[in-house]
């Protein structure tokens, strides 16, 4: 069996007691036969300002390379709210995505049958939702130049923002994308701006070429952002992996995330390129719910984000994929049994705090394993 080498990161505010059920399942799943997994703690954001004066160091970026795989909790919170800019402790995890070249965003959005009300959709429209949003994440207009405000004096100023791609940014996010589906209903959804967009034009000439000349097995379906934005409202369960660039893919992620109820509960993974000579690419996994430093330390927070995170480290890094179903069962388990944190709970639910939740995933997971 393998040894898989993982990094972990807890932040600031709640990331560290999140963090604290991974680690508990790391070593339940150690003790149990189902991974081997040798773990090292690094600080980044906040926490590592205050030890180091930065959100992330040298030593700490070495680390994340070095590692099979990066588990990240949350960062930042008011108490660096007048640090400056570039060292703010949310610089720190953008450092890692940059450093580790890791382009490719994955959001689930998946409604637990026993969370679907909870959605301000219908439950006959989002009750079994399972989709991804793939998001480009090192290019486009985040990251494009030039990128200015001048002062144009009489009191105007104008701001600059610039929309870039080039092929092989599009290449390599569609051939994951394609790549996700093969395993999943095999649909995958483009979408871009063609109408009036030149980079929208690229985009989808680009995605079209990739289809045709490596995966002509996978449906490929193109629909502009605006008009899937819609229907990502009206019917969702029509998409299966979803393709997008920089921006359109941080707006639609979040209207994603928000149908299944919960942004607390979702999780992302963040890859980078195939190692042409190990085979193996740079992964960081991160819940997509913030710091929450207004309950931080009050044993509260919903660690299912958090531990959803560490199954798609087994899924993608490590392609233990019996084992991430096994994660994704015993959370839906959990649920069925009306047992919720506070951020989710309903009437008719018993609201627990995050270690019992932890508790209660442990225990599926031990029945399951059974």
């Amino acid at each position: 069996m393998a040894t898989h080498k993982l990094l972990l990161a807890g932040g600031d505010g709640i990331g560290p007691e999140v963090m604290g059920e991974v680690k508990r399942l790391i070593d339940w799943m150690n003790k149990h036969g189902l991974g081997r997994f040798e773990t090292e703690e690094a600080l980044v954001g906040g926490c590592s300002i205050d030890a180091h004066g930065v959100p992330a160091t040298d030593e700490t970026v070495a680390k994340a390379s070095a590692a099979d795989a990066v588990l990240f909790g949350a960062a930042g919170g008011p108490k660096w709210d007048n640090v400056a800019f570039d060292v703010r402790p949310e610089a720190g995890i953008l450092r890692l995505r940059k450093d580790l070249a890791l382009f490719a965003n994955i959001r689930p959005a998946i409604c637990y049958p026993a969370l679907a009300d909870s959605s301000s959709l219908k439950r006959e429209a989002i009750d079994g939702l399972d989709i991804i949003i793939l998001r480009e994440l090192t290019g486009g207009v985040y990251f494009g130049e030039p990128k200015t405000i001048t002062d144009l004096g009489n009191g105007q100023k104008r701001a600059v923002d610039t929309q870039v791609y080039d092929t092989y940014e599009i290449e390599r996010i569609g051939r994951v994308g394609f790549e996700l589906a093969r395993k999943r209903r095999n649909k995958v959804t483009s979408t871009e701006k063609r109408n009036v967009m030149k980079t929208g034009v690229l985009w989808n000439e680009v995605m079209r070429d990739v289809h045709k000349r490596e995966f002509p097995d996978v449906e490929l379906e193109h629909q502009l952002a605006d008009a899937l934005g819609m229907q990502l409202v009206r019917n969702p369960k029509q998409f299966d992996v979803i393709v997008a660039d920089n921006l359109f893919g941080d707006m639609l992620s979040d209207v994603a995330a928000m149908l299944t109820g919960s942004l607390g509960m979702l999780p992302s993974a963040s890859l980078g390129d195939i190692d042409p000579k190990t085979k193996k690419r740079k992964a960081l996994y991160e819940p997509v719910h913030g710091s929450a430093p207004d309950i931080a330390g009050k044993g509260i927070a919903n660690p299912i984000a958090m531990i959803s995170s560490f199954a798609m480290a087994l899924r993608y890094s490590f392609d233990m994929l019996k084992e991430a179903d096994l994660i994704d069962a015993a959370i839906a388990a959990t649920l069925a049994k009306g047992l919720r944190t506070a951020d989710i709970a309903a009437p008719g639910t018993k609201t627990i705090g995050t270690s019992e939740m932890g508790d209660a995933v442990l225990k599926e997971m031990e029945a399951l394993a059974a």
